[in-house]
């Protein structure tokens, strides 16, 4: 057993965005994720914040290499900068030996929009196309088009931004379409507008490439966010009105409604929990290249409803996998995410 570790607590560095001020501070009751640092503390884990700003990255650094463990929450964006300083400091700590979760390694492997091309052809799996350029789009949208509305993602984002609904006016040259980010409102446009509009995600900084997904009707009957630790299914969030819900005729789109939690036990979602802990994250996980170990500590799955097959249960339709920066989350979670934690990190020492 490492000895170090057998002689005094284990530790954990709870990181996620902040200015110096609240650094000088570092007051956990202050943070989103106060009730969260109260288990460790019942649990006997030291938790300290790690409140992180590329200003300060370097102090931020030599804290990490100072725990056993770093639990991150960070958008791709934060503050109109990318977290690429930060990708660099936690694989510099990991190869140190503390635990990292989520390791960007395994972002790329999991968190990004090209995961929905890898399951694509599972059962929780669509219609999805990769396009690895602005002229590969020109060329192959419109025939998607004639099949219905297609949804164009951008490689990385959060918050609906660089999400798109696009879908053909029948008897005319213009799309409609519309953004996901919040307070966006529908727009019709002409083809070469939209691959103007489409255009910077096709750089090689935003991923050089962009994930076209088919639209799928039953999104008015909300999206499930199934939120893992590990590969236990330990809470759900419902959202019945959401990003891209369609507008009735004439009208604006509707507001997003609040997402609404609940613990793992809740009834309505028992078959996509036992879906997901039987047989779709190992799944998920074989096709992208992940062990158990390398999945995140905390993480979510937002699923959409699909048309199911005729007699069967409703089907889901996997939207997007959010391994970033998972918050908020159920209260549910805490538990069993402290509970990973200390097994892991003992799994370590052994």
């Amino acid at each position: 057993m490492n000895v170090t570790m057998s002689m005094r607590p284990m530790s954990v560095a709870l990181l996620y965005p902040g200015d110096r001020a609240a650094r000088d501070r570092s007051d956990p009751s202050e943070s989103r994720f106060a009730a969260l640092f109260a288990s460790f503390a019942a649990a006997g884990v030291a938790a300290q914040p790690a409140i992180f700003n590329d200003d300060f990255a370097d102090e931020v650094a030599a804290q990490l290499l100072g725990v056993d463990a770093v639990l991150v929450w960070c958008n791709p964006i934060e503050g109109g900068r990318r977290r690429d300083k930060l990708d660099l400091i936690l694989r510099d700590v990991a190869r140190a030996g503390v635990l990292v979760s989520t390791h960007p390694d395994a972002i790329l492997r999991l968190g990004t929009k090209d995961v929905l091309v890898d399951v694509r052809d599972l059962a929780f799996g669509s219609d999805t196309v990769r396009v690895e350029s602005l002229e590969q789009l020109a060329a192959g949208l419109p025939d998607r088009l004639r099949a219905g509305a297609r949804v164009l993602k951008q490689y990385r984002g959060h918050s609906g931004i660089g999400v798109w609904r696009v879908e053909r006016v029948e008897g005319s040259p213009l799309l409609r379409v519309r953004h996901a980010q919040r307070g966006s409102e529908e727009e019709r446009i002409d083809l070469p507008a939209l691959l103007q509009r489409m255009a910077p995600y096709f750089e090689p900084t935003n991923g050089g490439h962009m994930i076209d997904q088919a639209w799928q009707p039953r999104l008015v009957d909300g999206m499930v966010r199934a939120y893992l630790v590990e590969d236990r299914v330990t809470g759900f969030g419902h959202q019945a009105i959401n990003a891209l819900y369609p507008a009735q005729p004439g009208q604006p789109a509707p507001v997003p409604g609040p997402r609404l939690y609940h613990d793992a036990h809740l009834s309505q979602f028992q078959t996509l929990k036992r879906l997901l802990e039987t047989q779709w994250v190992d799944q998920l996980r074989e096709r992208v290249g992940l062990t158990r170990d390398q999945l995140p500590l905390l993480w979510d799955c937002d699923f959409m409803f699909g048309e199911p097959a005729s007699g069967q249960d409703d089907r889901y339709v996997l939207c997007e996998i959010n391994v970033s920066s998972v918050s908020p989350f159920p209260p549910s979670c805490i538990e069993p995410l402290v509970r990973a934690v200390k097994s892991r990190l003992a799994a370590r020492g052994a």
